[in-house]
């Protein structure tokens, strides 16, 4: 069985995806009431916190009988990026990235998948993939959007993909997991060599001399339609925005008078 902690869950998307790939989730965090009700709704046996700052590695194993999980995933809140609003950042109270980080290094997961808007690129996106990598995750960010995926519409989102060094060789014995302390003690050079070739890969593949956050920047544009959005330049030379389908997709929603977004 594949487990998943679901953080920010919203309505519960990500869960849905997850439950529809096969992967049982064993636990959600939700602070507002409308989409905690629908959560209570559709997983009514699944565990729940409204506060993420009491989601512990110890009120999680109160609750669920677990060490850890295979993935956690989480859609920070976005208002701190986003250019509906102020775009206040780390100043914002809801700059709850350091949160999720925390729970993350307490369970240490086998995948991180976060999502938020695209204005994380240029405030935020650089400090959250240096934290995956000192926590000992190889990450990736991609910028995806909606109608790449065949939904009627642009809607640009920021994908983040990290799974452990750590854990990749060594992630369950016997069939049950490892204690997430003992994980900590028998790290090896193996964590630091995989993780530096992992970031010199990176940066190869990555335009401009300040790291992934920069090579996305290079590609994005402030939206003069949607509040939510930014537009993205694709470029085919780009390895971050998997242009190979998303181009294509949106093109052809545009022809045919359903995608209203610009490219």
């Amino acid at each position: 069985m594949i487990t998943h902690l679901s953080l920010f869950s919203g309505i519960g998307g990500l869960d849905l995806a997850a439950e529809l790939a096969g992967i049982t989730t064993v636990g959600q965090c939700e602070w507002a009431d409308y989409p905690s009700k629908i959560l209570e709704k559709h997983w009514p046996d699944v565990p729940r916190w409204r506060d993420i700052r009491t989601l512990t590695k110890e009120s999680f194993y109160e609750k669920t009988g677990l060490r850890t999980v295979d993935i956690i995933s989480g859609g920070f809140p976005c208002q701190p990026f986003s250019v509906a609003g102020k775009r206040g950042g780390k100043a914002d109270d809801r700059y709850l990235w350091p949160e999720m980080l925390r729970v993350i290094h307490e369970l240490r997961p086998a995948w991180v998948l976060g999502e938020n808007v695209p204005g994380i690129v240029s405030m935020a996106l650089d400090t959250v993939l240096a934290d995956l990598e000192n926590e000992g995750y190889a990450g990736q960010a991609f910028i995806v959007p909606a109608c790449g995926v065949d939904a009627p519409h642009r809607r640009d989102r920021a994908a983040i993909l990290a799974y452990s060094v750590d854990r990749r060789s060594s992630l369950r014995r016997n069939g049950k997991f490892q204690d997430p302390e003992e994980d900590g003690r028998e790290r090896s050079d193996h964590r630091r060599g995989e993780t530096a070739a992992f970031s010199g890969q990176r940066r190869e593949n990555e335009s401009g001399p300040s790291g992934m956050a920069d090579g996305l920047r290079a590609g994005v544009h402030e939206a003069d339609s949607d509040a939510d959005s930014l537009n993205i330049s694709r470029r085919d030379e780009s390895p971050l925005l998997g242009t190979e389908f998303t181009d294509q997709s949106c093109r052809e929603r545009e022809r045919g008078g359903i995608c209203t977004a610009t490219i």
